[in-house]
């Protein structure tokens, strides 16, 4: 019993340690809760300056999306300025129409002052419209297979609450890649009419 309660004790601990040295250590994009009924919520987010860059998920060294998006804020733009990591990362999945997208939100003092300009060309700056989103949190891995699955159950809600979606789903991922699937945030957000 005492291997029990030693366990137990020893599990808090890492995951409030845990939170404390990950996620909670970036500035998050801010928003207000409207409706939450978890783990479904309706938010309000502000006019978000993003540095975007196009997915390609077969590039995983330097080529990568997330790394470009890394080298904007370590350094690589016009001002040699290196800017603080924020959560979450937002993605768009590839359409027909479209390529799929990645962003990193600029924290809100370097887009007040003005953010710098990437150097690279397939790194660029753009505002994500503020508005009314129906979102859905969940842990694990985020893939299509999960990312698919949470926007079946948002769908779902949003039927039975009466709320319509205006676009297509995004996903936001809140930590960095070493976090166990099980203390991972995710989410799959849809704006609203």
């Amino acid at each position: 019993m005492a291997y029990l309660v030693a366990g137990g004790g020893l599990a808090i601990v890492f995951y409030f340690s845990w939170g404390l040295t990950a996620r909670s250590a970036y500035e998050s994009a801010a928003y207000e809760v409207i409706l939450s009924d978890e783990p479904f919520e309706i938010r309000e987010y502000p006019q978000l300056l993003m540095a975007t860059t196009e997915i390609r998920f077969a590039g995983r060294g330097n080529g990568g999306s997330f790394s470009r998006l890394f080298a904007y804020i370590s350094g690589a733009n016009e001002n040699n300025q290196k800017v603080a990591m924020t959560t979450p990362v937002f993605m768009n999945a590839e359409t027909q129409d479209q390529p799929g997208q990645m962003g990193f939100v600029v924290p809100a003092s370097v887009a007040t002052d003005g953010a710098p300009a990437p150097s690279d060309d397939a790194v660029e700056l753009r505002t994500r419209v503020g508005g009314r989103f129906a979102v859905v949190r969940f842990s694990g891995q985020l893939d299509s297979s999960t990312r698919h699955a949470a926007e079946r159950r948002l769908s779902r809600w949003m039927a039975d609450q009466g709320f319509a979606a205006d676009g297509d789903a995004e996903s936001a991922g809140y930590d960095p890649p070493w976090t166990p699937g099980v203390f991972r945030r995710n989410e799959v957000l849809v704006r609203i009419n």
